[in-house]
């Protein structure tokens, strides 16, 4: 049967009068095929849409890393600002975003490989499509270079370690002094293991090699910059994608924030807020992760011009600041994990803080946490909307709430 796709859902999918959902169609384009369970699964194209272009990569179709590389730059631009108005108007909100920051091609600074030993060697690559498989990459147009270069490096530890039942997982941050890259799911190290494969760390020029863990050799201080501060994360740990969008999000996190003096990072993780935003303000680095914390704390001890910086560990979401803890503060930055920050915002719809610079990685949990912060006065000022995970169906913003009077 042929249908017209009418939107495309939050998934990157086309969707046609049913529902019924096709894979890499756009919005006005007429499909057809065999639908089955409200799928098409393999839609031919009668009628393309203006927006649709060739895509840039040749695993498009088969790796699971891209949905929208088959639609135009306006198109997906304009998608993700439809998910973060649509998860808001579902809470009866509306949506005053002011811009989409995307990050241009090859620009991820930090991305996850999965690897596998083979009969003939060993696969490096991203996950397919709604598929456990991995699509070995002969190319990528996502993430850095610099990254992708070390192909051989991981199909090399991979074939080191790893058992052929199992699947490794390889982390590789970009930092000022080469990759950093930490690889888990590999047998448990011996003396022979790690000689090994120190020696292929080495020839690579890696920053700093990591084994289930455990950081098995070092040879440049892995740091990155926030602000004035040079931080040397913890093996795999959290990092903005892009360096083009950590900078859009830290933007409007200090307009957000404004003159404030006294300013309280919530889930802080290594200072990414943190540091800059001393450079004006007192600031109290919160974080359930002891390890990342301390990472912020030495950045911030060996910097010049900042602030005092405070840390605390502590299970926001087991434990949030209560609001006598909040009252000393007069702003607040969020930067939560997916699930959002449910316990912690329903402490500070008791407070009287003036502002609060919320920075989520999920516009439905997000959506959740604003609806209670203007139940009780607080007012959504601006949403800027950033991509830093180019043609993926993942959106994230940066949002300015005021307490009118506070």
């Amino acid at each position: 049967m042929s249908i017209t796709i009418q939107k495309l859902g939050h998934l990157g999918d086309g969707i046609a009068e049913g529902p019924i959902f096709a894979a890499m169609t756009l919005p006005g384009e007429v499909v057809e095929g065999e639908v089955e369970n409200g799928r098409i699964a393999a839609p031919r194209i009668l009628v393309p849409s203006e927006q649709r272009v060739k895509a840039p990569c040749r695993h498009f179709k088969a790796c699971g890393g891209c949905t929208m590389q088959h639609a135009s730059d306006t198109l997906v631009a304009g998608w993700k600002r439809d998910i973060v108005a649509n998860a808001l108007a579902a809470h009866g909100l509306p949506a005053p975003i002011r811009d989409v920051h995307t990050s241009p091609r090859q620009s991820r600074r930090r991305a996850v490989f999965s690897g596998r030993r083979t009969k003939r060697g060993a696969l490096i690559g991203f996950h397919g499509r709604a598929s456990g498989t991995i699509v070995d990459l002969a190319e990528c147009h996502v993430v850095r270079p610099e990254l992708f270069a070390l192909r051989e490096t991981m199909a090399a530890l991979v074939l080191l370690g790893a058992s052929r039942k199992g699947e490794v997982s390889l982390t590789a941050t970009l930092t000022l002094c080469g990759v950093d890259l930490a690889a888990e799911g590999l047998h448990p190290l011996d003396e022979s293991l790690r000689a090994k494969a120190t020696a292929l760390g080495a020839e690579a020029g890696l920053a700093r090699l990591s084994w289930n863990g455990e950081t098995i050799a070092q040879w440049q201080d892995p740091v990155l910059p926030f602000g004035k501060a040079r931080v040397a994360p913890p093996p795999g740990a959290f990092l903005q994608a892009t360096a083009e969008g950590e900078a859009a999000l830290l933007a409007a996190v200090r307009e957000a924030v404004g003159g404030s003096a006294r300013i309280v990072d919530l889930f802080a993780g290594c200072g990414t807020f943190s540091l800059p935003l001393a450079e004006q303000a007192e600031v109290l680095a919160v974080e359930g992760e002891a390890d990342m914390l301390a990472a912020l704390d030495r950045g911030w001890r060996r910097a010049q011009g900042l602030k005092r910086v405070e840390v605390a560990t502590r299970d926001l979401f087991r434990r949030p600041l209560l609001p006598d803890e909040l009252s000393r503060f007069d702003a607040v930055v969020l930067d939560p994990p997916r699930a959002g920050a449910e316990a912690q915002v329903a402490e500070l719809a008791r407070t009287d803080v003036a502002r609060i610079a919320y920075v989520s990685c999920n516009p439905q949990s997000f959506a959740r946490d604003a609806a209670a912060l203007c139940a009780v006065g607080y007012q959504l000022q601006w949403i800027d909307v950033v991509d830093q995970f180019r043609w993926s169906p993942h959106v994230e913003l940066a949002a300015a709430f005021r307490r009118p009077g506070a």
